[in-house]
């Protein structure tokens, strides 16, 4: 049973998935809008989130914290600087994920997940 278990494994180890993660995460923060499956951005939303609330804080203590995840400091730049102030009235939700239907290779379930308020129009 998978009672009080949370979070997806990705069939990925620990490392892995952490790894993972914390590119995609890099990724989506420098682009504002990256093309995955679905299970991942379910995950990423979960780090881009917490990332974006380290950005709000603004001190230096949340900047090294980002720095852990983030490992680019352009993006933690971009991150403290561009996104966070974007995001100052908002309490969470910093990022929307629309499906876009299945890779024909492997019928993976495909989505998008952009940042609320990138430039980008709905598609």
């Amino acid at each position: 049973m998978r009672h009080l278990k949370q979070g997806r494994k990705l069939g990925r180890t620990t490392a892995h998935r952490k790894a993972l993660l914390r590119n995609l995460a890099t990724a989506l923060l420098e682009h504002e809008r990256i093309i995955t499956t679905e299970p991942k951005a379910k995950e990423l939303r979960r780090v881009a989130d917490k990332l974006v609330t380290l950005g709000k804080r603004g001190n230096l203590h949340a900047r090294r914290q980002a720095l852990q995840v983030v490992h680019t400091n352009a993006v933690v730049q971009k991150l403290f600087n561009e996104i966070a102030p974007r995001f100052a009235g908002r309490q969470g939700g910093y990022t929307r994920i629309l499906r876009l239907g299945y890779r024909p290779g492997d019928a993976a379930a495909m989505a998008v997940i952009e940042l609320v308020d990138s430039q980008f129009e709905a598609i």
